[in-house]
């Protein structure tokens, strides 16, 4: 039940952001004792892909408080978002998870459910993402980009971190987005009602 706690955060957090669950989960098995990724995993805690993991979320974090080129940076992460939360499921969740080396092989095998899994959680989050982005951008003439788009980061960094130290916690935090997500909607549909002619 924590494995699947564990996967189901760190998807989520992949979707709202693809790099910091990646990010986090290699630095937490390069430097501390937390996280034991597989061995066919431990890619991630090399330090050639902390690197590149580290330019790429500063690229992301960004290209994100950019009104329309946040837009833009949403449809480019459509296929990144949800391999970073089939990665970080599959190798947060499950340590018998191994690598795709033949891929024949691995659709045969159990191990790519959990794959599929944060794939299609982190794909979720992310299509909810990219159709309440352009709203608020559009209900605040742009005004809510970096406000909106640091509420993501700090929300995917929790889940993270909630995921790594204590899984219990992502659902707590999970359902705290959730009723922010609908106070912001009824709040975006209200502006929209008053700004409509009668």
């Amino acid at each position: 039940m924590l494995e699947f706690l564990a996967g189901t955060g760190l998807a989520v957090a992949a979707g709202l952001n693809a790099y910091i669950p990646l990010l986090a989960l290699g630095l937490a098995d390069r430097f501390t004792g937390l996280v034991q990724l597989p061995a066919d995993w431990s890619w991630l805690s090399n330090e050639w892909v902390l690197v590149i993991l580290a330019i790429l979320l500063l690229i992301e974090i960004i290209a994100d408080k950019v009104p329309l080129v946040d837009s833009v940076n949403d449809w480019l992460q459509t296929v990144v978002r949800p391999a970073s939360g089939g990665i970080v499921f599959g190798s947060g969740a499950a340590s018998e998870t191994v690598a795709v080396s033949d891929p024949g092989g691995f659709f045969a095998s159990t191990q790519w459910p959990p794959i599929v899994l944060g794939a299609l959680i982190a794909l979720g989050v992310h299509a909810a993402k990219m159709v309440a982005r352009p709203a608020l951008n559009a209900v605040t003439v742009g005004a809510a980009a970096p406000v909106v788009s640091s509420a993501e980061d700090a929300g995917s960094l929790m889940l993270a971190v909630f995921a790594i130290l204590a899984p219990v916690l992502v659902i707590l935090a999970i359902a705290a987005g959730v009723l922010i997500m609908i106070s912001v909607f009824r709040r975006i549909k209200r502006r929209k009602d008053a700004a409509s002619p009668a």
